[in-house]
This record gives C-alpha cells, structure tokens and sequence, in this order.
C-alpha cells in the first residue's frame, strides 16, 4: 500500500483506508489477500475502487477454508484493519526503535524457511541478500530453504512439509 495513502501514524483512528475497506465485504478482502499468488507489494492507489476489485468471491485454494474466511472476517468486523495497517504506517518508526540492535548477529542455530511467491521474498533486493548476505546477520544459518509454489502462509498452505522441516532441524541438535 503506499504510505502516502496511509498517513495518520500518530493516530489509533481509522483513516481513508480503512473507510474504503469499509464499503466492502470483510471477507471477499480476507480471501483476496490470503490467497494472492500475485510477488509484486499490493499497492491500493486512493482512486481505486476498492468495491470493484473485492466485489467478487474468489475461489479458495485448498488450504484456505469458507470457516477460515468467517473466523477472519468476524475478527477484523470487531475490530477493523487500523491495528494490521498502523504497522506498515509505522515502519520507519519501527526500523528507529529497533536501531540499537543494528548489526547484533543472531547466534543461535537457524533454519530460514521461505516461499518463492511471497510478497516480501520477492522485494528487490530480498533474494540476494537471503540467499547470501543474511549468513553474516545470522552465522549458524544452517539451511535456507525456498519453498516452490508457495506464498506467505506457508505453515498453512504446505503443514505438513513445513513441520517435517521443522522437525528434521531439531533432530540435529
């Protein structure tokens, strides 16, 4: 989403976004931000008619269920998106928070698990630096896997390959 359509950062109120995702249905935008297959970060210009893009129900891939959907949904019915979307507003405040661990390593043993169709694999730059440059970040890397034809959720979309790996790393310990 573009930060210049998300701009009160100091304010816990509902902005713009949040009145357009409003005037749609809750769960048509859960389903098409779950199971999106599209790398490239969403961005929802202010013109965009967010009615014509979350009109229609998508068909659910296999992982992702109509209960998951309503779960979801009834979530963010209560409580709306301003707390999911504050934390893209406030993501130049997070990297100044978080500036007193720059260049600490991470030292424990690590397995790093990811899906060639996420979004955040996909951002330029991501790929390199995990297939190289996060070994100086994390030294005990031991193992970057990529998962193929998956996206974000992928304890969710391949369970079973996800706790195979986990459990494969622990064995080695």
């Amino acid at each position: 989403m573009s930060v210049d359509f998300i701009p009160n950062l100091s304010s816990s109120e509902p902005g713009e976004v949040e009145e357009k995702f409003a005037s749609c249905d809750t769960g048509n935008i859960i389903s098409a931000f779950l199971s999106s297959r599209d790398t490239r970060p969403p961005v929802l210009p202010k013109e965009l008619d967010f009615k014509a893009i979350f009109q229609a129900p998508i068909a659910l891939p296999s992982w992702l269920t109509e209960e998951d959907i309503n779960y979801y949904a009834g979530k963010f019915n209560q409580t709306g998106f301003t707390g999911g979307l504050n934390y893209y507003r406030a993501l130049d405040l997070n990297w100044e928070l978080t500036a007193a661990w720059t260049g600490v390593q991470i030292k424990v043993p690590v397995k790093f698990i990811v899906g060639d169709l996420d979004i955040t694999y996909n951002l330029p730059g991501a790929k390199e630096y995990i297939n190289g440059g996060l070994k100086k970040e994390v030294p005990n890397l031991k193992e970057v896997v990529v998962m193929e034809g998956v996206a974000h959720f992928l304890n969710q979309e391949k369970p079973e390959q996800i706790s195979a790996h986990i459990v494969d790393f622990i064995r080695k310990f």
